[in-house]
């Protein structure tokens, strides 16, 4: 079984290895009798010759020693109906379709050309041929489809002579038969095209359209045919092209690419742009030649609506450079090319109201009407048109601006400038519309003073005046509307000097009070010394304050004996004017820094004085020292060029420059402050002990008061404790016989008392038992009777709903029916006695007695 198993396996192997063989390829295993089936055939190759021949089954084939089977065996190619095979290198054959072959019999065969063969018998493949694919079916080509097709070989096609190259198409629905000297080149689908659709195409090469119109190679043109359409071989599909629906609020802005006359008969050159409308054509397919730049909306005006086209569209069609043209509302319509609105949009009509004006300039020289009269204007003329009313300006006319009246309070202004003359003025008080030859002027401050108006407008200006309170100010925004009078409020008790450069004369407003610039007038700016020590120009102000008012500086000075000190001064100032005098307020001006003008003449001063003093004598009299050295014999220092009065000085702090001096003066310092100390420290204690002792002394005087007392209440103790006891000794008898009678008194008032409540509470018993009693028979009586009623009540409604019954009864049932039911006994015993033939019976039990004369009587008078 084992080796059978092994023959199996190596039969297997050996056939598996042949079906794997290729058909074109010799086999593995060369056997020398060769069986051949039927549709099979074998390549022969005879060594001797180098001939290769065709063997075909069925039959046995044995092959000879210099023969070797180079091929097969292999099967017969077949073709069914309606299918085809390519053969390459096909066999040559002869006019009965017989093989050829040449003087060594070996087959014949057109090397390179290719055969296409149809439904036929099974055949070989002769030696050189080969079945180029698989045999394929035909191809079937639907409806509104072709196929391209190009010639390999020159040949003929319908009577016709068909070069390599040429195309061709094969339109369906058929089937396509194919040659060898033609080849596939694509499948060509219809293009339908619907309403408002076009195809595009351009030509291959010169050809005639189906219409008999001549094509160049690569002219271009429009099929818009409603249907489906097949493209001819010389005819490239470049797209379909969908058509524009235009509206009314839309049109079609073209552009030719080309000279040529477009649809409407019409030539446009090339670069010619043009817009159609709805009205021209409700769909636009663009030509070949036509560029779509895109659409155009609508442009609608309302009756307050008015818009200026710029390069307008003539009458001959083209645009005129540079003019424009009004178009007022209510109107519709599109921009032609070309043609643009002024400023991108359409213009509202400007509605002015009472208090408003339009500011208009000639651009052209042009005749208004005004007033019913006509009035030439030249390019360059302004003039004003006032409210209320609506004005649309011609195209010749610019509008400037629109101008509205300016409400001015009393204390309110503004700067206005005549532009012909140049002359700028205040006006002030009243609301003012600007005149056609006038406009708003900004007057210029320097920066400074922009600074010092906008600071001191929102903190105070006595605040501002310290350098502190300078530099610590925020910074203020600056005016927006420089036209508007500058206003500076004054404050109170303080000068401001005004300065006129046109008259070239100045005036000081004291305040409180409003300050209101002229077009030619400029604040004097005040550059004063501060800080500690005194800096020139550390506060800046537009405001002199007169004062009274302090003003501190630091100094340093030296004394006799060498020793620098730094001295804090502080001096009350103010200014001694009268305002209605225009030479002192002239006068507090011509100092443009009194502050440190004052500190420096009062420093000299004050340096002077102690260098001629000690440092010990200056230090116990530096104020005397300072005042003397200041005001000398009087009261009060005056500067009789600006009329300021220092009249008093205050010594803040007195410290030593160098270090030594001032390390000794502290320890001093300390050392006074120590002995002062222990001094203090040393009376406080001697000041304590004695308040100790004193305590002490007081404290042992009230212990022996305190003894004395004790020892008075302890004697009053013990008399009244022999008076206690004597007391107690004769009370005890009295009150035992007290207690005993009043013992004996007591029980027979509570033995008395006792029976009487005995007596109340039998009474009460009794009485509450013979309410109880009655009370239960009344209840009892009552439930009885209640219990009677009821019965009553029950036996009552039993009766009712009884007879209520019967009553229903009696009457669902009915009183025939009730007649009939009482007679039916009787009537059907008559009636059974009537059917036996009994006329009279007379039925008894035997037990109750019968009167036989009445009953005889009674039957007589029955038949009777």
């Amino acid at each position: 079984d084992k080796g059978h198993d092994k023959e199996r396996s190596s039969t297997k192997k050996v056939m598996s290895a042949r079906k794997n063989v290729p058909n074109n390829l010799s086999m593995g295993v060369d056997d020398q009798v060769l069986r051949l089936k039927p549709f099979q055939y074998v390549h022969v190759l005879d060594n001797n010759r180098n001939v290769t021949r065709v063997e075909v089954g069925p039959q046995t084939l044995t092959r000879q020693e210099h023969e070797r089977i180079v091929a097969g065996p292999l099967e017969m190619v077949c073709i069914p109906p309606r299918c085809y095979a390519t053969i390459e290198n096909p066999a040559m054959r002869g006019q009965d379709s017989a093989v050829l072959f040449d003087s060594h019999k070996q087959v014949k065969l057109r090397h390179g050309e290719r055969e296409i063969r149809f439904e036929q018998e099974p055949f070989v493949l002769y030696p050189g041929e080969k079945l180029m694919g698989k045999v394929e079916p035909l191809v079937v080509v639907p409806s509104n489809t072709a196929l391209r097709l190009r010639a390999i070989h020159d040949h003929k096609r319908d009577d016709q002579m068909v070069y390599a190259g040429d195309e061709f198409m094969f339109e369906g629905c058929a089937t396509y038969i194919p040659s060898a000297e033609v080849e596939v080149v694509e499948t060509v689908d219809a293009q339908v095209i619907k309403c408002n659709q076009a195809v595009r195409l351009r030509a291959r090469k010169a050809f005639a359209d189906e219409s008999g119109g001549l094509r160049k190679a690569g002219e271009e043109w429009l099929v818009n045919r409603v249907g489906s359409y097949l493209p001819r071989a010389d005819e490239e599909v470049l797209g379909l092209i969908h058509a524009y629906i235009l509206t009314d609020d839309h049109a079609l802005h073209l552009r030719a690419t080309r000279t040529f006359t477009d649809k409407f008969g019409k030539e446009r050159k090339a670069g010619e742009e043009w817009v159609v409308q709805h009205t021209d054509s409700e769909a636009v397919i663009p030509d070949v030649y036509e560029e779509v730049v895109g659409l155009v909306d609508i442009t609608t005006l309302s009756n307050r609506q008015y818009c200026v086209v710029c390069d307008p569209i003539g009458v001959d069609g083209k645009p005129q450079l540079g003019k424009r043209e009004l178009r007022k509302g209510p109107a519709s319509f599109f921009l032609q090319p070309g043609e643009s609105l002024e400023h991108g949009s359409i213009q509202s009509v400007p509605v002015l109201a009472e208090d408003e004006a339009l500011l208009l300039r000639a651009c052209e020289s042009y005749t208004d009407t005004f007033n019913g009269e006509e009035v030439k204007k030249h390019p360059g003329d302004r003039w004003m048109v006032y409210g209320p009313r609506d004005f649309i300006p011609a195209v010749e006319v610019e509008i400037v601006e629109k101008r509205r009246s300016i409400p001015l309070d009393a204390n309110e202004g503004v700067y206005v400038r005549d532009i012909q003359t140049g002359k700028v003025r205040a006006i002030k008080g009243q609301s003012y519309m600007l005149r056609a030859n006038e406009e708003l002027w900004d007057k210029e401050l320097p920066p400074i003073v922009e600074e010092l108006l906008a600071r001191e407008a929102q903190a105070d200006a006595a605040v501002l005046r310290t350098a502190a309170g300078a530099e610590g100010a925020s910074k203020a925004p600056k005016r927006k509307e420089k036209w508007r009078m500058v206003s500076y409020h004054a404050p109170h008790n303080s000068a401001v000097q005004i300065y006129d450069y046109k008259e070239k004369a100045a005036r000081v407003v004291f305040g409180p009070d409003l300050v209101l610039l002229g077009p030619d007038e400029h604040f004097t700016v005040l550059a004063l010394s501060g800080g500690k020590p005194k800096k020139s120009a550390a506060v800046k102000s537009l405001a002199l304050l007169l004062g009274p008012d302090f003003m501190t500086d630091v100094i340093t000075v030296e004394t006799s004996d060498h020793a620098r000190l730094q001295l804090q001064l502080s001096y009350n100032w103010s200014f001694l004017i009268d305002k209605t005098s225009p030479d002192h307020a002239a006068a507090i001006f011509s100092v443009p820094d009194f502050v440190g003008d004052c500190c420096k003449a009062v420093a000299s001063r004050v340096r002077g004085a102690v260098a001629q003093v000690a440092f010990d004598n200056f230090h116990k009299n530096s104020a005397s020292v300072i005042r003397t050295a200041v005001f000398g014999k009087n009261d009060q220092l005056y500067f009789e060029a600006n009329r300021l009065v220092i009249s008093s000085i205050d010594i803040q702090a007195v410290e030593p420059v160098d270090a030594k001096t001032r390390e000794s003066l502290q320890k001093s310092v300390q050392l006074a402050i120590g002995i002062t100390t222990q001094s203090q420290e040393a009376a406080a204690r001697h000041e304590a002990e004695r308040t100790e002792q004193e305590a002490r002394g007081r404290l042992e005087r009230q212990k022996i008061q305190d003894e004395a007392e004790a020892e008075k209440a302890r004697k009053e103790l013990l008399q009244l404790q022999v008076e206690g006891a004597a007391i107690e000794s004769t009370g005890t008898a009295k009150a035992e016989a007290q207690a005993r009678s009043e013992a004996a008194q007591i029980e027979g008032e509570a033995a008395l008392e006792q029976a009487q409540l005995k007596a109340k509470a039998m009474s009460v018993l009794s009485e509450s038992e013979l309410a109880a009693m009655r009370t239960a028979q009344q209840n009892e009586v009552e439930h009885q009777k209640r219990l009677d009623e009821l019965e009553l009540l029950r036996t009552k409604k039993l009766a009712e709903i009884e007879s209520k019954k019967f009553q229903a009864i009696v009457s669902a049932i009915g009183t025939e029916t009730l007649a009939a039911m009482a007679s039916a006994g009787p009537a059907t015993q008559a009636k059974m006695l009537q059917s036996l033939g009994i006329q009279s019976m007379l039925i008894t039990d035997g037990n109750s007695p019968i009167n036989l004369f009445n009953a005889a009587n009674g039957l007589v008078a029955g038949k009777s």
